[in-house]
Order: C-alpha cells, then structure tokens, then sequence
C-alpha cells in the first residue's frame, strides 16, 4: 500500500511541475504596428512622432551602453519638440536571461540625453512580454504606454 501511495505522489508531482510551467507568449506582428497600439489613449495634441530602427550605430542613444543582443528594435519619438519622450521596442532572439537585460537596460539608459529637458527616474519603466521588452521615457504618459504593452495579447 505505501509503495501505491508513493506512486502515486510522485506521478502528481510530475503533472503539476510540467503542467504548471509558464508558456512564453510572444507579441506577433511586426513592431511598427505594436508601437502604434502602445499610443492609444495618448491625447491627440501630442507631438508628431517618428519611429527610428535602433542600429549598431544609435543604439547608444536610445538604450544606453548595452551588452545583450537583440533581433530587432523600434524607438518612437517626437520629431521636433522639447519633450522629453522616448518608446524603444526590443525583439529578444532569446529570453533566458530578460530580467538581467531589463535591469542593464534601466541601468544603462539616458533619461538626461534631450539638451534642456529630462525624464524624473520614476518615469523611466521597463517591462517585458514574451519576447519583447519595453522601454519608455515619458514624465505624463508613460504609465498609459506601459500599461498599453502589458495588454497586449498574442493573435
């Protein structure tokens, strides 16, 4: 009976260890798109936006002086205007070590690189969802965009 029993506890074991693993859900959809949904809600007397590639050779400005690699990455900001505003999507080939890249990247990044304006600490949020990380910079609707990101849903 107690060998019954055991077999029992270790077979449940198992099911609730593989059955109650956490499946990564990524964002589909290309990143243009996604930034767009980051913005509902912003009011319309916003300044025009435009959206960067982030390269090898501006990802200095937009993240600071990061180590990790990326697959791909957007940032989203005014065209000509002294707000301090800034959107950056991350496309991560691998998750594995996300909490370390969005810590490097709340470390690493500049909310001081506008000439006469700055983003408060408090304002400067980085989240993630499946494979995409979110930075924003933004002293009035940076809690707008961030919650915009956290409900997002796969297709």
């Amino acid at each position: 009976m107690k060998k019954i029993s055991y077999y029992i506890v270790i077979i449940c074991s198992i099911f609730f260890i593989f059955g109650c693993q956490n499946k990564v859900q990524n964002i589909e959809g290309n990143l243009s798109e996604i930034m767009d949904k980051l913005y509902i809600g912003v009011p319309s007397d916003f300044p025009k936006l435009e959206q960067i590639n982030v390269t090898e050779d501006n990802k200095q400005y937009y993240l600071g002086d990061i180590d990790f690699s990326y697959k791909e990455a957007l940032a989203s900001e005014p065209l000509m205007s002294s707000i301090a505003h800034s959107v950056v999507l991350i496309r991560l080939d691998d998750t594995s070590n996300i909490n370390s890249i969005k810590e490097e990247i709340k470390e690493k990044v500049n909310p001081r690189k506008w000439i006469c304006v700055e983003v408060e600490e408090e304002n400067v949020m980085v989240e993630s969802k499946g494979n995409l990380i979110l930075l924003v910079m933004d002293n009035e609707y940076a809690s707008i965009i961030k919650d915009n990101f956290l409900a997002l849903e796969n297709k």
